[in-house]
């Protein structure tokens, strides 16, 4: 679990171990927003249970290129070209579940992930 820090009442955390996949490897797990924004709208959730994008630095640097690759490698399988990659920091930025994530979408977009 490369130091994993699951959180058992974590939603995200229950999403990486036992969701609906669309793409998976080690640390790192791909899935539909089910409120999704965009034609094509996908999580990335790490393994690893850290709250916010402030907190980041907790991965080392290795697993912090392979996270930032799964999510462009995602984008890629997904067959976007173009797309937006967002990171909600915080209530005040959007943030509703406290486990970092990141809403890779591409296509027709609705507004700003939540």
């Amino acid at each position: 679990m490369m130091g994993s820090s699951v959180q058992p009442d974590c939603l995200f955390c229950q999403i990486y171990r036992d969701g609906d996949h669309v793409r998976k490897t080690n640390g790192f797990a791909a899935v539909r927003d089910i409120n999704p924004r965009a034609e094509t709208h996908l999580l990335v959730i790490p393994e690893r249970h850290v709250e916010t994008f402030r907190d980041v630095g907790e991965f080392p640097a290795e697993e912090a290129e392979r996270m930032l690759e799964f999510v462009a490698d995602t984008a890629r399988e997904a067959g976007l070209e173009d797309y937006r990659v967002v990171v909600n920091v915080g209530p005040g930025g959007g943030q509703t579940i406290f486990h970092l994530h990141w809403h890779v979408m591409g296509g027709s977009m609705t507004g700003m992930p939540g």
